[in-house]
């Protein structure tokens, strides 16, 4: 079995989505707003049997649990791949393709040649190399953590990295998929990513050199302009991440295991100062937001995360409710299989989240420079992190005022709601309701329902889903016929990405669009994730088509999946109506009757229309006669061919 199967397997897309949408049954599937536009219509199918979700309004689009993955975070395929594995518990490592992992180590190994190089050129010449080192200096930066964390220095050059670089034998290729350069719009080739910068070199848990990040210095730097980054970082590559990786966490993972704690900072600096005086289980997030895999990584060395943040900072508020929703999911979503295989997501009390918070006005690098013996003080007293935002609540709320008692209480309430260990979670639900002076009971009533509501789904779609690894053999079969028939290149260029919805095969069709029609070209650039799912494809048997067939049979498959998306929105419009009508809808499907009749059934509607139940028979009347008539249209033109494709 792949691994994209096997995380299918493993992953229902109903408990999946029903994290981020509130779903209702209708029928056999499961309707809700889609959380990728607004409306107040719910026009989001999630189809348990099929694996399968597909909005029928604004959106036009769906897909599987990779591509619900891919859009909601932004990502690419292989990014929504990682996700998912996790939360499945299935490990990609082991399974890479040896072309990938030359590729990779070829990287890594650009990456050193580049550390090398801008650590030699801080300590040689002047001008600006001396720029560089005053700035260290002024920072109180000791030499020996210069040369631990081999900080260096870019040169104020358009390309002097990428020529140091070629000469080692790099391609400019490879320079710039290293993120290390940016190709030119023209003839001129690529030119340096990182000028007139202080370098810090990014290194993975393993000690790997996977990035860098760049500090402006004073002075003009080559094509800066007036306003530039304070910091930039090497473009996302295939072995760089930035929410991925850790700051300093090489050095500091054998402290933090031994110490039992991680203590997490913002910034480069930040950590440097913290190893540079002895406090080794100190990481940075380099100034973003904490993410989830960046939990898991520390997870491996220590159950206490300490966030290092300034209390009085909104920005970083947000932030610590951010991490404390990352690390409760994954709470909540451990994976373990039951004995057919299916992963179910069961809560497990194993992070204590703390909060570190500084004087006002100082940062970490200031206060263990300046005061070191006040840091292990400030580490000791970081609060839990619910008792640091109630204190912070209490802070900003008149606690004598009952509207501003409702206010504090509607801030945490959230917050409390997200807790996976029930005991915690009724500790602060009592401490809430002894701060809004109101019954525990009117607070409780508020978190009950959507967990309920959470389970019964989750219940409902192991129950429906027998096996979650669902091909669509018409999908395949369209591949199939562009992959071995290269007449059919420009046929294949017509069609919309979107027609294929399970995301490997999306990613099948992207690769192939992009490329030149070449199939040894498109195998080499093939991913080891996708690969297995080629091999299916193409291990295809097909009937013996001639040229008109040939297009009439790729035609027909692409026909039939437009055709059972079709029926698909009809009969999740229809479970739909089925509750109105429960409900008593005589009045409403009169007036939708009307609407039907007068003709404007086709006109384009308001925000108020779509409110109107009326509109959902009106959608629902429309949609049987778009699948209708389509069977029409094709009868009438004799479209389909004998073989139907795919069937």
């Amino acid at each position: 079995m792949s691994e994209v199967d096997e995380i299918k397997q493993r992953v229902d897309i109903v408990d999946l989505v029903s994290q981020f949408v509130t779903l209702k049954r209708a029928g056999r599937t499961f309707m809700g707003l889609c959380p990728f536009h607004t409306e107040r219509t719910p026009s989001f199918h999630v189809d348990p049997t099929r694996q399968s979700w597909h909005c029928f309004g604004a959106c036009g689009t769906g897909g599987d649990i990779f591509s619900f993955v891919m859009k909601k975070d932004g990502v690419e395929f292989r990014d929504a791949l990682r996700t998912l594995a996790e939360r499945a518990g299935v490990s990609l490592e082991s399974r890479r393709d040896p072309q990938e992992d030359t590729r990779r180590a070829r990287m890594y190994e650009l990456n050193e040649a580049a550390s090398a190089y801008f650590h030699a050129m801080l300590a040689g010449g002047d001008g600006m190399h001396a720029v560089a080192r005053e700035y260290l200096a002024e920072r109180k930066m000791a030499p020996a953590a210069v040369e631990l964390f081999q900080i260096g220095y870019a040169p104020n050059s358009w390309d002097a990295l990428a020529t140091h670089l070629t000469g080692r034998g790099f391609s400019s290729q490879e320079i710039v998929t290293a993120g290390l350069a940016v190709d030119r719009d023209n003839d001129r080739g690529a030119y340096d990513r990182f000028r007139h910068r202080l370098m810090f070199p990014i290194r993975d848990e393993r000690g790997r050199v996977a990035g860098f990040g760049g500090r402006i210095l004073p002075g003009d730097a080559l094509g800066a302009g007036d306003v530039q980054p304070k910091y930039v970082n090497t473009s996302q590559s295939p072995i760089f991440d930035k929410g991925s990786i850790l700051y300093g966490l090489d050095l500091a993972k054998d402290a933090v295991r031994s110490e039992g704690q991680a203590v997490i900072v913002e910034g480069y600096m930040d950590a440097i100062a913290a190893h540079e005086h002895g406090y080794h289980n100190v990481v940075a997030s380099m100034g973003t937001a904490l993410t989830e895999r960046q939990v898991a990584l520390l997870k491996r060395y220590s159950s206490t995360l300490i966030l290092s943040l300034d209390a009085d900072n909104a920005g970083s508020e947000a932030t610590i409710r951010s991490a404390y929703e990352i690390i409760n999911n994954s709470l909540r979503n451990r994976p373990e299989p039951n004995s057919r295989g299916i992963v179910r997501q069961v809560a497990s009390v194993d992070i204590d989240l703390r909060v570190l918070s500084m004087p006002e006005g100082r940062d970490p690098d200031e206060v263990i420079r300046t005061s070191p013996e006040l840091w292990p003080v400030l580490v000791a007293n970081a609060k839990p992190v619910l008792d640091h935002l109630f204190d912070v609540a209490a802070g900003r709320h008149d606690l004598t005022q009952p509207r501003e008692r409702s206010a504090a209480a509607a801030e945490l309430t959230p917050i409390i709601a997200l807790t996976a260990d029930p005991v915690v979670q009724s500790h602060y639900l009592q401490r809430l309701a002894r701060m809004a002076q109101v019954d525990e009971k009117v607070l409780r009533q508020e978190l009950r329902q959507p967990v309920r509501a959470r389970a019964e789904r989750a219940a409902a779609a192991v129950a429906t889903a027998s096996s979650n690894v669902v091909h669509d053999r018409k999908e395949e079969f369209c591949l199939t016929l562009l992959f071995r028939y290269p007449e059919l290149r420009e046929e294949g260029e017509a069609l919309d990405p979107n027609l294929f919805s399970q995301s490997e095969n999306r990613a099948l069709f992207d690769l192939w669009l992009a490329g030149d029609g070449d199939a040894d070209s498109f195998e080499e650039a093939l991913s080891s994730d996708l690969r297995p799912q080629y091999e299916r494809v193409t291990a295809s048997v097909l009937p013996p088509y001639d040229d008109d067939n040939l297009v009439k049979a790729l035609r027909s498959a692409v026909w039939g999946i437009d055709q059972q998306r079709l029926r698909l929105a009809k009969r999740a419009s229809a479970a739909v109506l089925a509750d109105i009508a429960a409900d008593g809808g005589a009045k409403v499907a009169e007036r939708a009757d009307a609407v039907w009749k007068s003709g404007a059934a086709d006109n384009a509607y308001t925000a108020d229309d779509e409110a109107d139940p009326a509109r959902l028979f009106v959608d629902d009347m429309q949609a049987g006669r778009r699948v209708h008539q389509r069977l029409l249209d094709q009868h009438d033109d004799g479209r389909r061919p004998a073989t139907r494709g795919g069937e």
